[in-house]
């Protein structure tokens, strides 16, 4: 697929995470190199997989037409829906142009949204047990194993009671319930909210998107998230 003439997706979600139906309209119908179907959408509700969160799943519709996602990509701001149509669909020709209804599956967001708001949660609790020179790396919010890769030493003889502590710490702010807010800020703005600096793939000038958990400093996040950290429930780490 060439997408170099596709304009950017607006990514509707980024505006409100909970809201699981819109409309759209549908700018392209091809077959990918899988074999399913891809739809490009002037806008979606669908996240897409990346900053090690899965992708969302669900249907789109029509008065002609039933669509199920898969999977989800973007690139180069364009946004990618895979999946297959309904049998009922195979002799139909999909035009560009219709106006489309976006449903995403409720339960497996709400999933994917606790295990990446959790891994944000870990974040903030690192200084509060003496951890606070680990640095956040790599993530992996999938509910088959998450995990969250910090970069620093721990001396061997405290791991294991690090860890305990971590996650009496996590449960503790859990049973309290702190605010999850996700919103776009001028680079400025955003530095400040993120203690001061931005990583080095933020463009300067642009407007990163920032989740921040309580009065904690942000951090630049483009996926989906709960709303309270109570929502959590429970948090068990392992090794």
């Amino acid at each position: 697929m060439d997408d170099r003439h596709e304009s950017p997706t607006i990514l509707s979600y980024h505006d409100d995470m909970f809201n699981l139906q819109s409309t759209a309209t549908l700018i392209s119908s091809s077959l990918g190199d899988d074999g399913r179907h891809v739809l490009i959408l002037d806008s979606t509700i669908f996240h897409p997989q990346g900053g090690g969160q899965p992708s969302d799943t669900g249907f789109i519709t029509s008065s002609r037409f039933k669509f199920a996602v898969q999977d989800v990509r973007s690139r180069n701001a364009v946004v990618y829906h895979y999946g297959v149509f309904d049998k009922s669909a195979e002799d139909i020709i999909i035009e560009a142009g219709v106006q489309v209804v976006l449903s995403v599956d409720e339960s497996k967001r709400k999933l994917y949204s606790r295990l990446h708001s959790a891994g944000h949660l870990l974040d903030v609790c690192l200084p509060n047990v003496g951890l606070g020179h680990l640095k956040p790396g790599k993530a992996y919010h999938f509910p088959d194993g998450p995990w969250v890769e910090y970069v620093g030493k721990v001396p061997q003889a405290e791991l294991q009671s690090k860890m305990q502590e971590l996650e009496l710490e996590a449960n503790n702010m859990i049973s309290r319930g702190m605010k999850v807010s996700v919103a776009a800020y001028s680079y400025e703005e955003a530095s400040v909210l993120c203690g001061g600096a931005l990583p080095d793939y933020i463009p300067k000038g642009s407007t990163p998107r920032i989740v921040k958990l309580g009065d904690f400093p942000g951090c630049p996040c483009g996926g989906t998230h709960v709303s309270d950290i109570s929502d959590l429930v429970n948090i068990k780490l392992h090794l």
